[in-house]
Protein backbone atom coordinates (compact mmCIF):
# COMPACT_ATOMS: atom_id res chain seq x y z
CA UNK A 1 0.00 0.00 0.00
CA UNK A 2 1.72 2.90 -1.14
CA UNK A 3 0.74 6.55 1.38
CA UNK A 4 0.01 9.49 -0.50
CA UNK A 5 1.27 12.65 0.69
CA UNK A 6 0.38 16.22 -1.22
CA UNK A 7 2.11 19.17 -0.32
CA UNK A 8 0.26 22.26 -1.39
CA UNK A 9 2.37 25.20 -1.35
CA UNK A 10 3.26 28.86 -3.22
CA UNK A 11 6.11 30.20 -4.57
CA UNK A 12 5.72 33.29 -2.16
CA UNK A 13 5.07 31.25 1.08
CA UNK A 14 8.56 31.82 2.65
CA UNK A 15 7.16 28.05 5.16
CA UNK A 16 6.26 26.13 2.19
CA UNK A 17 10.23 25.02 1.23
CA UNK A 18 10.40 23.65 5.16
CA UNK A 19 7.55 21.50 4.30
CA UNK A 20 8.27 20.52 0.93
CA UNK A 21 11.98 19.80 2.56
CA UNK A 22 10.22 17.63 5.10
CA UNK A 23 7.82 15.46 3.07
CA UNK A 24 11.14 14.99 0.83
CA UNK A 25 12.83 13.71 3.70
CA UNK A 26 9.85 11.36 4.92
CA UNK A 27 9.72 9.84 1.76
CA UNK A 28 13.40 9.14 1.53
CA UNK A 29 13.21 7.51 5.30
CA UNK A 30 9.83 5.25 4.87
CA UNK A 31 9.11 2.82 2.36
CA UNK A 32 5.63 2.92 0.72
CA UNK A 33 5.13 7.00 1.00
CA UNK A 34 4.72 9.07 -2.45
CA UNK A 35 5.32 12.70 -2.27
CA UNK A 36 3.31 15.18 -4.54
CA UNK A 37 4.49 19.04 -4.45
CA UNK A 38 1.22 20.91 -5.43
CA UNK A 39 2.52 24.53 -6.10
CA UNK A 40 -0.74 26.33 -6.40
CA UNK A 41 -0.58 28.44 -9.57
CA UNK A 42 -3.67 27.60 -12.10
CA UNK A 43 -7.40 26.96 -11.52
CA UNK A 44 -6.84 23.47 -11.72
CA UNK A 45 -4.67 23.60 -8.39
CA UNK A 46 -6.70 26.05 -7.11
CA UNK A 47 -9.62 23.86 -7.74
CA UNK A 48 -7.68 20.38 -5.86
CA UNK A 49 -6.85 22.90 -2.70
CA UNK A 50 -10.56 24.27 -2.48
CA UNK A 51 -11.78 20.52 -2.33
CA UNK A 52 -9.81 20.30 0.59
CA UNK A 53 -10.82 23.50 2.22
CA UNK A 54 -7.42 24.45 2.28
CA UNK A 55 -7.05 28.01 3.23
CA UNK A 56 -3.44 28.83 4.40
CA UNK A 57 0.39 27.06 2.83
CA UNK A 58 1.99 24.91 3.37
CA UNK A 59 -0.51 22.76 3.92
CA UNK A 60 0.10 18.54 3.84
CA UNK A 61 -2.48 15.99 2.97
CA UNK A 62 -2.10 12.34 3.49
CA UNK A 63 -4.33 10.07 2.05
CA UNK A 64 -6.92 12.50 1.25
CA UNK A 65 -6.67 13.56 4.85
CA UNK A 66 -5.83 16.96 5.79
CA UNK A 67 -2.61 15.88 8.62
CA UNK A 68 -0.59 19.83 8.50
CA UNK A 69 -1.31 23.26 8.43
CA UNK A 70 2.76 25.14 8.30
CA UNK A 71 5.73 22.74 8.15
CA UNK A 72 5.99 20.38 10.55
CA UNK A 73 9.36 18.99 11.58
CA UNK A 74 10.79 15.97 10.30
CA UNK A 75 9.85 13.44 12.96
CA UNK A 76 6.45 14.65 13.43
CA UNK A 77 6.04 13.81 9.58
CA UNK A 78 7.79 10.41 10.08
CA UNK A 79 5.51 9.46 13.09
CA UNK A 80 2.52 10.44 11.76
CA UNK A 81 2.88 8.96 8.45
CA UNK A 82 3.88 5.60 10.28
CA UNK A 83 0.27 5.56 11.23
CA UNK A 84 -0.71 5.02 7.69
CA UNK A 85 1.49 2.39 6.86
Amino acid sequence: MVVKVEVFSTDSCPHCPMAVQAALEAERQLDGVEVEIVKIVDQETQKRAMDYQIMAVPTIVINGNVEFIGAPMVDELVETLKTYL
